[in-house]
């Protein structure tokens, strides 16, 4: 059973007289400077229960990084960190390199393009790691309206989540289906770790994420925070396929590892256009084996 609680649990006066560690809020963004400052502002808000926050940007055009930076984030560009690696190659690989200028022991992602942000977002997920020693690993909860040209419907928006992500643990990881949100963009861990687990790159790394701590740390030292209602872009039809795909190729490289699935290369996605999309599967190692310091 995965321990699950609601953020209302954690206020954040129990927050500031538990704290024990450093704690680092990272966020990833690409072309977010409309979102970026205020969920900044909101993080710094907190009394100084957040030690650091990350902004980790992606080459961004629209003055991300100027809106971050105004208002009180440190701001390093993805490309910087960990240079001799070559190119990012998506989220999943700017989370990795965010490692390499986190202060923080306890370490919280968000995603930089949540609208009206709270933030409760940070004190959900940081509870249940301030109050429970045992704990190392948070997955956020939530409910994901999908809203289109005036139309709300209330639990429309996780469809790679549940058309995909969900029937694949159901089927092979049935333990961890009971995360509401597996696919979740905000989790907070122990860098201690992090620093353990390879992370996937892309769209991937969610679904890695899991599968990696779940194999590292086991279900008794995971968690999940009810957050609500989140509210962020949606993607079209054609962009959620090589996504859908992205999580398969995470359990399916998973199933290979533990000798449950023969190895073979996986062929490409075709898109329902006739397109082949090339959903390459890459993994960074474990931070703790390539520990340097920060570019």
């Amino acid at each position: 059973m995965i321990a699950t609680y609601d953020h209302q649990d954690f206020p954040l006066g129990l927050l500031l007289e538990r704290k024990r560690a450093e704690i680092t809020v990272v966020l990833p963004g690409r072309e977010v400077a409309d979102t970026v400052g205020p969920i900044v502002e909101s993080l710094l808000g907190l009394s100084g229960l957040i030690d650091q926050v990350l902004v980790v940007d992606a080459a961004s055009d629209d003055g991300t990084a100027e809106a971050a930076g105004a208002v009180g984030a440190e701001v390093r560009q993805e490309a910087e960190l960990l240079p001799e690696f070559g190119a990012v190659l998506g989220k999943g690989d700017a989370m990795w390199r965010a490692l390499a200028a986190v202060q923080g022991e306890l370490i919280v992602y968000l995603d930089a393009d949540t609208r009206d942000f709270s933030p409760h977002f940070a004190t959900g997920l940081l509870g249940p790691l301030v109050t429970s020693p045992g704990t190392q690993f948070v997955k956020g909860a939530y409910r994901r309206p999908f809203i289109k040209d005036g139309i709300v419907l209330r639990e429309g928006g996780g469809r790679v989540t549940e058309l995909t992500a969900r029937p694949l643990l159901s089927a092979f990881y049935p333990e961890l289906a009971g995360f509401s949100q597996p696919l979740a963009g905000e989790v907070a861990a122990r860098r201690s770790l992090l620093e353990t687990i390879p992370f996937a790159g892309g769209y991937a790394v969610e679904t890695a994420m899991l599968l990696n701590v779940y194999a590292a740390a086991g279900l008794d030292a995971m968690a999940q925070v009810d957050l609500d209602e989140r509210l962020n872009h949606h993607q079209g039809l054609f962009e959620l396929g090589p996504m859908a795909y992205a999580v398969l190729r995470a359990v399916i490289e998973r199933l290979r590892d533990e000798g449950r699935l023969a190895a073979g290369p996986a062929p490409p996605f075709r898109a329902g256009d006739g397109r082949e999309i090339d959903v390459a599967w890459v993994e960074r190692p474990p931070f703790a084996s390539v520990r340097s310091p920060a570019a």
